[in-house]
């Protein structure tokens, strides 16, 4: 119980740290969208008094992002930031998701069809965003009301302020599709308490939004049904002072605490089992938590891990490690490597079979290759972190004109 205490009372801790089922994957960007819009119209924008509001406009896709979403959030953000009359931004999303994470579908496909350029195109515009978030010089406030997964947390979680609501579904999903957490995943989820970021980087098990406020990766939590009232007062704000910004936030939240069915309450289970050294060593730990203890929460997690790709597993892990030693930047510049391995078939097509298998498909039968831990080797995991070649170029982020979180 004490340690759950000290969990909790680190809600806020991730920026200050750096300065800071099926149905589940599903919900990550599962349904593309092909309707023909105004590229525009996928992110709108409100004007408030001393603010702008980005909303994410693709309802029918969970709000999925692009490579076009991802150019106009960041042409956005870099022009509010230079405008003296706006204090503060804000981000939200339309219908029922927040952002259920990248169109990987669409991902997808391009690779069948060999447009491998389009696919790096995404990750180096979708991280820039992420970048520039994480290096914002104006407050910026996230609501995150509805499903909120992979990129769609990492968008949200480097800014100042992530306001959870009773509808929000957090998770990282992305082992079960032969992909790693990325958008500066393994930065944040590295920091949170204890292995609690191991957990969740390889199950891909969901956080409501009172555990995410529990856990820190949200900042504040409110109601659905109170969230208008939220919105309306920062909409008057007149201010740049985040602390202005965190007083109205309080006096419109909720003060909420996980109930007991929360994975949170299993924090020191994850730490004695998540915190080994390989995920051969995690199972290892879990199967000992279930003969010794017969543990259903244990028998579970061994499920989802069994279900998701060995070599996914493998390289998260390590992705996760490295991540509480760098800075967001590195962080980033390290995921784009893996992020274009993966996508290259050259060790393995896991990202395209768990996509097929997942979300295109639906047989919910993926056959992984390397089809057992015991057959993924060290080399196939380095691999996905070596330095890319002279003729592809590595992530380049603005890091001389923005101070990276260290």
């Amino acid at each position: 119980m004490q340690s759950f205490r000290a969990m909790y009372s680190a809600r806020n801790s991730l920026r200050r740290l750096s300065s800071i089922s099926h149905r589940s994957i599903e919900n990550f960007s599962a349904q593309p969208h092909y309707t023909e819009i105004n590229l525009h119209d996928e992110v709108l924008i409100e004007g408030k008094a001393n603010a702008r509001a980005a909303v994410l406009n693709r309802p029918s896709a969970l709000n999925s992002i692009t490579t076009s979403m991802a150019s106009r959030l960041k042409k956005l953000y870099e022009s509010w930031e230079e405008n003296n009359d706006i204090g503060f931004v804000m981000m939200k999303g339309s219908g029922r998701a927040f952002c259920a994470g990248g169109d990987v579908v669409t991902l997808y496909r391009l690779i069948n069809e060999g447009k491998q350029e389009e696919c790096k195109e995404f990750f180096r515009t979708l991280y820039n965003f992420v970048y520039l978030l994480g290096t914002y010089l104006k407050p910026n406030v996230a609501i995150l009301d509805g499903i909120t997964m992979g990129p769609g947390v990492g968008i949200s979680v480097p800014g100042t302020f992530r306001v959870a609501t009773d509808k929000t579904v957090f998770g990282h999903p992305e082992t079960q599709i032969g992909f790693h957490p990325d958008s500066g995943a393994s930065f944040y989820l590295s920091r949170l308490p204890g292995y609690l970021g191991e957990y969740l980087a390889l199950t891909g098990d969901t956080l409501n939004g009172v555990d995410m406020l529990a856990c820190g990766l949200a900042t504040h939590f409110c109601l659905n049904a109170r969230l208008e009232w939220i919105e309306e007062r920062l909409a008057k704000l007149i201010t740049d002072d985040p602390s202005v910004i965190e007083t109205s936030l309080k006096d419109y939240g909720d003060l909420v605490y996980p109930d007991k069915r929360s994975v949170l309450h299993k924090i020191e289970t994850i730490d004695r089992c998540f915190g080994q050294d390989t995920v051969e060593e995690i199972i290892d730990a879990l199967e000992n938590e279930v003969a010794t203890a017969y543990d259903d929460w244990c028998t579970l997690t061994l499920k989802k891990l069994k279900q998701a790709s060995p070599l996914s597993l493998k390289v998260s892990l390590k992705s996760i490690r490295e991540g509480r030693f760098q800075s967001l930047d590195q962080c980033l510049a390290r995921e784009y490597r893996i992020s274009l391995r993966a996508l290259s078939n050259q060790v393995s097509h896991d990202f395209c079979e768990g996509v097929r298998a997942r979300l295109v498909d639906k047989d919910y039968a993926p056959k992984w290759d390397p089809p057992s831990l015991e057959d993924v080797s060290k080399d196939m995991v380095n691999y996905h972190f070596t330095p890319l070649s002279e003729s592809e170029p590595e992530l380049e982020l603005p890091t001389a004109l923005r101070e990276p979180f260290v």
